[in-house]
């Protein structure tokens, strides 16, 4: 039986509650950022994020009608139940990538090749990162082994 093949963007659909990489990232910033305190400045987003202010409004209003995030006098952005549960996902898939990529030695623009992967996994791929880093993370000689034998074959 053949596979029901679709594009990138189909299957993003297929996946997700309607949020676009694009609100995964403001989302995932304001969860970030606001840990702490609870709360974040439109202004100081705007800022994380390198986007105009303007930018940073309307993306707030569409998350706020989703019913994901308040926004306040004075600029004042909260998470609601819903929005610091999806954050909280958004931020571990985050960092799972992230730790993925350290392991099998990317070092050179992690940051922005952790970006361009974390929307487009499943959360099954995630899992299956989750566990191999887990597995490298116990047994650290491994990963050294791993990251020699990657350097020597990657100039082959």
């Amino acid at each position: 039986m053949d596979a029901e093949f679709r594009t990138v963007r189909g299957y993003q659909l297929l996946s997700r509650m309607s949020l676009t990489p694009a609100m995964e990232d403001y989302l995932e910033m304001v969860y970030r950022a606001s840990e702490r305190s609870g709360y974040l400045r439109m202004n100081e987003l705007a800022e994380k994020l390198h986007v105009r202010a303007s930018s940073a409004t309307k993306m707030v209003q569409k998350l706020g009608g989703l019913g994901l995030m308040k926004y306040k006098k004075y600029g004042v952005l909260e998470l609601t139940d819903n929005g610091k549960e999806l954050g909280a996902y958004l931020l571990a898939r985050h960092n799972t990538v992230e730790r993925f990529l350290s392991v099998i030695g990317i070092e050179e623009n992690l940051l922005k090749e952790t970006e361009l992967i974390e929307h487009n996994i499943s959360a099954n791929t995630k899992k299956h990162m989750q566990v191999f880093n887990c597995f490298f993370d116990s047994y650290p000689e491994f990963a050294r082994r791993l990251r020699m034998f990657v350097s020597a074959n990657l100039d082959k």
